[in-house]
């Protein structure tokens, strides 16, 4: 089993290695294999790749980020240019539909509302704009219409992931609160807990997945 010491000393590797992060002077503390990190950055789409860098690292169970996004000068937009920007994405972006999402921006923070039918549409949208210049945050607050009942989309998850992967299914709970489902448990790795996660939101009737699994060591 990895140290603390030398997952943090594979993270650095790994983030110096990502040619997609140009930020310097990112933080990394581990405890328990649970990698905290803070920071400045220079665009949301560099959150995220900071946050899948650190999951490629064996030992790795889990991920805090504490990062800010600051524009630098070449990255500035006005909200109207970013409003523009977002509506264009959203509507070039196959899995949205059309008309039912609507992006607000205020100072580079863009928020989504809307309704529709299945998690993965209201993922896709975020997904959507979350590499365009000039974005600090993202709050998704697409809201998905809820066409069953807790029981079934809590029975549509037992059944996918016993489906998909019936050696991990059997140590995820699952818990349903109207159209938001909670994940705890235990993986075996960072693949796995994107699978069941993506297991979870592809279930009819799911809003919004919390996904709190830890991956083993």
């Amino acid at each position: 089993m990895k140290t603390d010491a030398k997952i943090r000393s594979d993270v650095l590797a790994e983030i110096d290695f990502d040619p997609s992060i140009r930020s310097l002077g990112i933080s990394v503390e581990v405890k328990d294999g649970v990698v905290a990190l803070t920071g400045t950055l220079t665009s949301y789409a560099e959150k995220h790749a900071v946050e899948r860098a650190v999951q490629r690292v064996h030992g790795v169970r889990g991920v805090t980020l504490e990062m800010t996004v600051s524009r630098p000068a070449d990255h500035e937009r006005t909200d109207a240019e970013l409003a523009n920007a977002t509506e264009r994405a959203l509507l070039w972006h196959v899995l949205v539909p059309d008309g039912k999402i609507r992006p607000r921006v205020d100072n580079g923070w863009i928020t989504l509302e809307g309704e529709v039918e299945w998690a993965y549409q209201s993922h896709a949208a975020e997904t959507a704009v979350q590499s365009l210049v000039g974005v600090v945050g993202i709050t998704n607050s697409i809201q998905v219409r809820p066409l069953f009942s807790p029981a079934d989309i809590q029975r549509n998850i037992e059944q996918a992931l016993l489906r998909q992967a019936y050696r991990e299914s059997q140590h995820i709970d699952i818990a349903v609160d109207n159209a938001v489902v909670t994940l705890t448990g235990k993986v075996h790795s960072w693949a796995e807990r994107r699978a069941a996660q993506g297991a979870a939101m592809a279930a009819p009737g799911v809003g919004r997945v919390i996904n709190h699994l830890l991956v083993e060591s």
